[in-house]
């Protein structure tokens, strides 16, 4: 269990490095962006996640890519998803996924991902800003966003005075989390 989780970090580690000397702007999102800003609070708190989400601008998927198979990620598309394995043998849960700045993860998306400029530096790499982060999760909605969700909660990084500050598609399932912690 131990090495799998060291896997994630390792990925998301040297990718990271990779886009920084190459010059590629990018943000950590998903699962491990919970889990950078949960640690600013309560590292007991922080939640295991399986893969990587690099926020990319769609402009910058050349440069990316040659950077990427620099350290050893393939490029792949897959049923919409643009991603890098890690390595020419790796599943699809073995990779770094992309989501596009400024663009609707799915069709259906109520909000468009967050621009690159919606990032700040983090301890080891650049992490997607908390509010955007959180309009991230609350457009996706999905049982492990909500999870996500309920994490920077309880870690008190998300509070009433949250509701106000979005946009009422997104404040209503927020106040719903709010008031159902469970």
């Amino acid at each position: 269990m131990i090495r799998a989780v060291e896997k994630v970090r390792d990925r998301l580690l040297r990718a990271a490095r990779a886009l920084e000397a190459a010059g590629v702007p990018y943000a950590v999102v998903g699962g491990n962006a919970v889990a950078a800003w949960v640690s600013r609070v309560d590292e007991s708190a922080v939640r295991n996640t399986r893969d990587v989400d690099i926020l990319l601008a769609r402009t910058d998927l050349q440069r990316a890519t040659a950077a990427l198979a620099a350290a050893g990620f393939v490029y792949r598309h897959v049923k919409s998803i643009d991603m890098f394995l890690d390595g020419p043998e790796a599943k699809a849960r073995d990779a770094v996924h992309i989501v596009f700045a400024g663009e609707k993860v799915r069709g259906d998306s109520l909000f468009a991902a967050p621009e690159i400029t919606e990032s700040e530096p983090g301890d080891q790499f650049m992490v997607v800003k908390l509010e955007a982060l959180v309009r991230m999760k609350l457009t996706s909605y999905r049982d492990r966003d909500r999870t996500h969700l309920r994490d920077l909660i309880d870690v008190e990084l998300i509070d009433r005075s949250w509701v106000a500050r979005l946009p009422a598609e997104l404040a209503s399932r927020l106040q719903y989390l709010l008031d159902n912690p469970e």
